[in-house]
Parts: structure tokens; C-alpha cells; sequence
């Protein structure tokens, strides 16, 4: 029996609804993941580049697209998702950089055709929903990649999450925990007493399910490794913009460090389709 339950994540997420667009924003912990994972468009995404961004939610990377004159498919396998992204998308005036909102199961991106865009995006997690059938999503994305083109990933993180909520962790029985641990998996049996189920990645896996779809992995980061557990520290000097960018700076060169990679609550990868 399939772990992936696409109509559990599109449940999911049109529930979640607009909390996806705060998510990002609604402490420094948060910003500082939003500032990562932007900083990795903005290094490897060209400007005016063709993008698909898939597990769009909201917007907030959509924004960032545009931002880069972008012409942007906005894909989503919740449809409360992407009226959220239309909404602010016309409210922002970054909606403008959108050819359309379709609504897509990152595993079936048979209606796209091969070779079409310059870049894909697939920020936020969506292939840590598939389960077993990652291998088959990052297939899609790297079918529909021009020759040289880059897909920008992001995946919920083993160890970072663990560092992450580590009280929480410890809360779990024991045995279950073990379970966690030696899979990666969060569902509905190994975690009765949860309701966010998902794969988390280890570094290497994650590196490796890349390049088994035939992609370089051209640079490796890990969100909030440096500001994990320091939420009352990262308000306090939210207000201070010499700390604050200093902080960030900190956290991106750490993000990079091979040693931090599994620290981080997000991995995010780059990686290049061969010409």
C-alpha cells in the first residue's frame, strides 16, 4: 500500500489555507528560513527565466519569481492554495508575472511538455509528501527541465527537525521514535498520536535520489541550522539591522558547511539537468 495519499495532502493544505502566506513571515525564525531559501533562487535562477514552480502555495516564492521578471506557471496540488496565490499574487501586483494557476500532483506532470522551462521550483516540501514515489516526482521535474537547466528543491529535514523539537520529540514513545529514525517516516503508523505526516530526509539521501534522476547537485543548503532555538535572541535583534544582517550572513555561510547540512529544518538543493 502507497504511504503518498494526494488527496490527504490536498485536504491538508486547503485547510491549512492562508496560513501557508504567514507562515513565512510570522517570526524572524521564519524569515530567516524565507531569506535561505530566496537567496537560492536569486544565485540560480536567471532572470526572465521560464519557470514552473510546483508546490507554489500561496505565493511568497512566487513573489520572488516575479520579482525576477520571471514568466511563472504556478502549479499547486491544492486548489485553495492557488486561489491564495492568485489573491495576493493581483494584491502585490506580482500576478502579472503569472501565465496561470493548474492545478498538479507533482507526481502526473504529463500535461507539460518535455524540455519547457528554464528553471523548476519546487520549494516547501512537496517532495517529502510522496513518500515512496519521489524518485517518480523528481522524474516529472527533471523531464520537463530544458538541457542545463536548474530544479531548486527543498525537503523537510530528519536530524533538523529533531534539533528543531527536540521537547516534542522526546515526548514520543521510544519505540516509535526508533521507527522514525530508521525510516524517516511520519504517518499515520508510525506517528498515530500526529496529524503532518511526511518523509524527512537525511543529507545524503536527498543528494542521491537527485542524482539517480541523472541531475549534478550543484550546491547543498540547510535552513535555520544556525538559528534553531534562539527564537527570543532573533526577536530581540529583529530590531537591530546591523545584528540582523550580520545573522544572516552567518546563517548562509553556515547553511553551506557539509558539517550542517542535517542541522537545518529544511534541505534545499540545486541541481542542473546535463546539456
Amino acid at each position: 500500500m502507497s504511504k503518498y495519499d494526494s488527496g490527504w495532502v490536498e485536504k491538508y493544505y486547503d485547510e491549512y489555507g492562508d496560513k501557508e502566506w504567514c507562515r513565512l513571515t510570522q517570526t524572524p525564525f521564519n524569515e530567516v528560513n524565507l531569506h535561505v531559501h530566496a537567496h537560492y533562487i536569486e544565485q540560480y535562477v536567471q532572470p526572465g527565466s521560464h519557470v514552473l514552480e510546483i508546490g507554489a502555495g500561496a505565493g511568497r516564492f512566487t513573489q520572488v519569481l516575479a520579482d525576477l521578471n520571471c514568466q511563472i506557471l504556478v502549479a499547486d496540488i491544492s486548489p485553495v492554495q492557488l486561489d491564495l496565490n492568485r489573491k495576493h499574487g493581483e494584491e502585490l501586483s506580482f500576478a502579472a508575472a503569472v501565465e496561470n494557476w493548474v492545478q498538479l500532483d507533482i507526481c502526473d506532470l504529463t500535461d507539460l511538455e518535455p524540455a519547457s522551462f528554464d528553471a523548476v521550483v519546487c520549494y516547501g516540501g512537496a517532495l517529502s509528501y510522496v513518500f515512496e514515489r519521489a524518485s517518480e516526482a523528481v522524474g516529472e521535474c527533471t523531464r520537463v527541465l530544458k538541457k542545463d537547466a536548474v530544479l531548486l528543491a527543498s525537503v523537510m529535514s530528519l536530524w533538523g527537525t529533531a534539533h528543531n523539537a527536540l521537547r516534542g520529540v522526546l515526548d514520543i514513545p521510544p519505540e516509535e521514535n526508533q521507527i522514525i529514525t530508521d525510516t524517516g517516516d511520519l504517518t499515520p503508523e508510525s506517528y498515530p498520536t500526529g496529524h503532518h505526516f511526511c518523509h524527512m530526509y537525511r543529507a545524503d539521501e536527498f543528494r542521491d535520489l537527485l542524482r539517480c534522476a541523472g541531475l549534478e547537485v550543484v550546491a547543498m543548503a540547510a535552513s535555520n541550522c544556525l538559528s534553531t532555538q534562539w527564537n527570543d535572541l532573533l526577536v530581540e535583534i529583529r530590531h537591530d539591522i546591523e545584528k540582523w544582517t550580520e545573522l544572516l550572513r552567518l546563517e548562509l555561510e553556515a547553511t553551506r558547511e557539509p558539517g550542517c547540512l542535517d542541522m537545518g529544518t529544511h534541505l534545499i538543493a540545486v541541481a542542473r539537468k546535463p546539456r
